[in-house]
């Protein structure tokens, strides 16, 4: 069986990426398992480069193949901001709950839907020995709400409504996780990785 070093500390981020592998039949570790490692920078402007930089990293580090996740919130009304800086908006030991008040002060005022446009975007990337195997992206459009709602997700889920349908206006933070999942950037990116690895020799779909 496969191991693969899932190269996030986030918890909520480590479930999501974990589902995948597990249908691949590849065996998924944390981080937690290899404590003392030296953490990656994110050097990047753009969130593929940041991933991949992530992922050589602790390959490198580990000797396993390692899938790192960036992923960040685009808002058109402020220029793409905050993106790949989305984890530290309002600073570098900024919590989900200070990044979530500093993007609702950015759209002070802005109440327009058009206004409030916004999209997620994920970015994988898979090495193992040693190079990049996979690199696949994620999108999901939809606004920002003008509170957070519910307490389910992570990160700006509680203030993302994504524009599908089946969401039915509510936000990340208020669906449950399966449709969440169906519905997102990473639920994308995830089914674009999987159908990548299925595609390769090796270890495949489980029947």
């Amino acid at each position: 069986m496969t191991r693969v070093l899932l190269a996030t500390t986030n918890r909520g981020k480590q479930a999501e990426l974990r589902a995948a592998f597990d249908e691949l039949g590849w065996e998924a570790v944390g981080l937690e398992a290899f404590p003392g490692l030296a953490v990656a920078d994110e050097p990047a402007d753009t969130l593929a480069a940041n991933a991949r930089a992530k992922a050589l990293h602790y390959a490198r580090l580990t000797g396993l193949a390692a899938l790192a996740d960036d992923s960040g919130l685009e808002v058109e009304a402020l220029g793409g901001a905050p993106g790949v800086r989305s984890a530290r908006y309002a600073g570098p030991a900024a919590d989900d709950a200070a990044n979530r008040e500093r993007l609702l002060a950015a759209l002070a005022g802005r109440t327009a839907p058009a206004e409030r446009r916004a999209r997620f975007v994920c970015a994988l990337c898979l090495v193992q020995d040693g190079r990049p195997l996979v690199e696949v992206a994620g999108r999901c459009e939809g606004t920002i709400a003008p509170a957070a709602r519910g307490n389910g997700g992570f990160g700006y889920d509680p203030l993302f409504v994504p524009g599908d349908p089946r969401a039915g206006g509510r936000t990340f933070g208020e669906l449950p996780p399966a449709l969440k999942q169906a519905l997102s950037h990473r639920g994308a990116a995830l089914a674009a990785l999987r159908s990548a690895l299925a595609a390769r020799p090796g270890p495949g779909p489980r029947r």
